[in-house]
């Protein structure tokens, strides 16, 4: 089962690219995390470009394709999504008929230095990904601080937000599992694990 994470932010040092990590390692060993890393190639949407999209365009569609559910990371850029990732979905919704994001498993979560946790930035995405036809789980996550969200070993520091995402990565391949088949078995007690776990805004 292969999740691609996304986050919205082009920073090398984003936290919600350590977020994404974090995500990486609540998940079982039939699943995998892949991070996805061409965001800031893709050039401003144009219909007059869409006969030849850029090869940027055409890899950002080949990895939803190729991926069996989307885990989306995002920061909040005056209340809203940060204009690349809205960018980018927008190439990814199109042609309608045939967009690599229709129908795809997808989950919203998201951080921030502030004290909301790019919540509203969360609720935009979720609204955009449903517009484009995504299967959009309708929960979040809100890591707001997020300059002290995070443990060294890379994991969160807050225990109910580590199950919080664990339960978002639950719901997100089972809902992925709908469409896999019988080769891959959905997890039915991965909540157990979180046991195990220690107990405008940058992103």
């Amino acid at each position: 089962m292969r999740v691609l994470g996304i986050s919205g932010s082009l920073r090398r040092g984003s936290h919600n690219r350590r977020l994404l990590r974090a995500a990486a390692g609540l998940l079982p060993p039939e699943a995998e995390l892949v991070l996805f890393e061409g965001l800031k190639a893709i050039p401003p949407f144009d219909e007059d470009d869409e006969g030849i999209p850029a090869l940027a365009v055409r890899d950002w569609r080949e990895a939803i394709t190729d991926a069996d559910a989307l885990l989306f990371s995002t920061p909040e850029y005056n209340s809203s999504i940060p204009g690349q990732l809205k960018n980018a979905i927008d190439w990814a919704s199109r042609p309608i008929t045939t967009a690599a994001l229709r129908n795809k498993p997808s989950a919203v979560i998201g951080a921030s230095t502030g004290m909301f946790g790019a919540i509203w930035a969360q609720a935009e995405l979720r609204k955009a990904l449903a517009a484009a036809g995504a299967r959009v789980i309708d929960r979040d996550l809100p890591v707001a601080g997020a300059d002290e969200a995070f443990n060294a070993d890379g994991t969160l520091v807050e225990h109910d937000q580590a199950l919080e995402l664990d339960g978002i990565l639950v719901d997100l391949l089972a809902q992925a599992d709908q469409h896999a088949g019988p080769g891959w078995t959905p997890i039915g007690v991965q909540s157990e694990r979180n046991t195990l776990l220690s107990a405008s805004q940058r992103d």
